[in-house]
Order: C-alpha cells, then sequence, then structure tokens
C-alpha cells in the first residue's frame, strides 16, 4: 500500500513539474503590455534586469526586439521553403526566443561564458539580446538607448550595420522604427508597473 501511494505521488510530483514547463513556455497573454507580460511572468522581469545590469541595455528595449524577432515564441524559427511537397532546409539557423543565429550564438557562448545556455531559455536568450547590443555599441558606437540603431545591428550584423547594408532595406528601416516604438511603448508601461 505504501509503496502505490509513494508512486501516486511521484506521478503527479513528476506530471506538475511536466506542466510547468510546458506552460512557461507559452507567449505571455498580453504581448503589447510590459506590465502584463512581467506580472504573469515574474522570472521574466528578474531575468531582463539582471541581463540590463550586466550588458546596459534597458529593459524595455531588449524586450522589443525580442517581440519582433519572435513575438515571445520559445521555439521560433524561420519557416520552410517547399519545392513542390518536399521540405528544403531553411534559410536561416536563427532560432529561439531571440532568433539567434548558430554562429553568433556560439560566439556569445564562448565570450559569455555560457556553455550551457539555451536558446529556448528566456533568461539565456535575453542575455544574448543584451549581450549583442553590447558588442554594438563597442564596435559600432551605437548608444544603448537607440532601439532603432541597435536592431539594425541585430538585423544585418555589425560589418552589415558599419557598410550599411540596410539602408537600401526600406522594410527594415521601417522595422527599425517599429522597435524604436515599441520599446517607447513598453518603456513608458514600465514605469507605471508596480514590480
Amino acid at each position: 500500500m505504501r509503496l502505490a501511494i509513494k508512486r501516486l505521488l511521484l506521478i503527479i510530483l513528476i506530471g506538475g513539474g511536466l506542466a510547468g514547463c510546458a506552460t512557461s513556455t507559452t507567449p505571455p497573454s498580453k504581448p503589447h503590455n510590459l506590465c502584463s507580460i512581467f506580472k504573469e511572468k515574474p522570472d521574466w522581469y528578474k531575468a531582463a534586469k539582471k541581463s540590463q545590469d550586466k550588458w546596459g541595455t534597458p529593459v524595455q528595449i531588449m524586450m522589443a526586439i525580442m517581440y519582433q524577432e519572435s513575438s515571445f515564441k520559445h521555439d521560433a524559427q524561420p519557416p520552410r521553403p517547399w519545392f513542390l511537397f518536399i521540405p528544403l532546409p531553411r534559410r536561416s539557423s536563427a532560432y529561439g526566443y531571440a532568433q539567434a543565429q548558430d554562429p553568433v550564438w556560439g560566439e556569445y557562448l564562448e565570450e559569455a561564458g555560457g556553455w550551457f545556455a539555451n536558446r529556448e531559455n528566456f533568461a539565456d536568450a535575453i542575455d544574448f539580446i543584451g549581450w549583442y547590443n553590447h558588442k554594438s555599441r563597442k564596435i559600432n558606437g551605437v548608444s544603448l538607448w537607440r532601439a532603432d540603431l541597435l536592431y539594425l545591428n541585430y538585423h544585418d550584423g555589425w560589418g552589415g550595420y558599419r557598410r550599411g547594408t540596410w539602408k537600401s532595406k526600406d522594410w527594415l528601416k521601417r522595422t527599425a522604427r517599429k522597435v524604436k516604438w515599441r520599446a517607447s511603448e513598453y518603456g513608458e508601461q514600465l514605469r507605471r508597473c508596480n514590480l
């Protein structure tokens, strides 16, 4: 009898733990409101604040970049092209919350010392965005308060930004302005939050 009760308790604990993992990866229910996001996912605020303290990028800017890149989906990746009914390789290795590509993710792991970091983990992804922005400032002299310019670095890479590859991409300039607008909105919301 005791063994059966222990097994039942073990099953309940494991099942509850797995259910907790499953819900923690769901996108926030109100992604347009930073206060709602952080009230729904308080660990996200702690992780974003830790990244801000470590790398210097304001929370609202990192969150605006993440929203643009993945809509807060932990396993986001670019769509797979198809030829008739045959799936072709994806055009990019971008993956996870931050849509970090394999080469720059590897660079982050080496420089930031997070060998066990995971692109599907929010804390690791927000730390990556903070690190990337820190390097954008260091390499290209971009202010950590300029969400639009940080996003252009993020999208076209440090070399692409420096060469001005983004200047001929009207769609990318519009997207960078949208990130800047969202960061401003998130900043206003964050100032009114009671976290």
